[in-house]
């Protein structure tokens, strides 16, 4: 078997690995779940989950990484996409809660299992999310600047902002009767009334 070959091969077991962690922490809890349990619901030996990771704690840091890059990826572009603030902030809410509502059971995870990481990659999450509120105020601020939106507390109004999406991770079902869609475009109209857009 070529070098090729193995590494593709360990990058579908660590996929798989990945969102096995994803389905068992969101429904045991990181301490209610244990490597086992992970290793069975990828369909592979208990002593497989330490070949590809070092620890149970290390899955819980990837997904959570993984999906704070992506959030702050998107909430840049989002930004970035508009020199408007009220049609760019209406895109960061749209694709910020299409993508809790789609990926709820990641988001579960990625937002309330925080305090099972290791102090330092805790650290390393919570400057993510700090970047993530940062960038979401700087628009608000921008907008308020610029006489878009009038509200007292732009900080507040990000925090606002981003318990918005965050918060479907907790309730958000497929079979619930919203799409994520018609969610997104119901809370990005929300989203400008927080602000205080006219």
């Amino acid at each position: 078997m070529t070098d090729t070959a193995e590494h593709s091969r360990a990058d579908v077991t660590r996929a798989r690995l990945l969102k096995a962690a994803v389905s068992a922490f969101a429904e045991r809890g990181f301490h209610g779940t244990t490597t086992r349990d992970i290793a069975a619901a990828a369909g592979l030996s208990p002593a497989a989950l330490y070949v590809h990771h070092k620890s149970k704690e290390e899955l819980l840091y990837l997904i959570s990484r993984s999906g704070h890059d992506h959030v702050l990826r998107q909430v840049q572009a989002a930004i970035a996409s508009s020199d408007d603030p009220a049609t760019a902030l209406r895109r960061v809410v749209h694709d910020f809660v299409v993508t809790h509502a789609r990926d709820h059971t990641s988001t579960r995870v990625v937002n309330y299992e925080l305090s099972a990481l290791s102090p330092e990659h805790l650290t390393e999450i919570r400057e993510l999310r700090h970047r993530i509120e940062q960038a979401i105020r700087q628009l608000v601020e921008a907008g308020v600047a610029e006489g878009v939106f009038d509200t007292p507390d732009p900080r507040m109004a990000a925090a606002a902002l981003l318990s918005l999406g965050i918060d479907l991770g907790r309730w958000y079902r497929d079979d619930g009767g919203w799409s994520p869609e018609h969610i997104a475009a119901q809370y990005a109209e929300m989203a400008l009334r927080i602000v205080g857009a006219p």
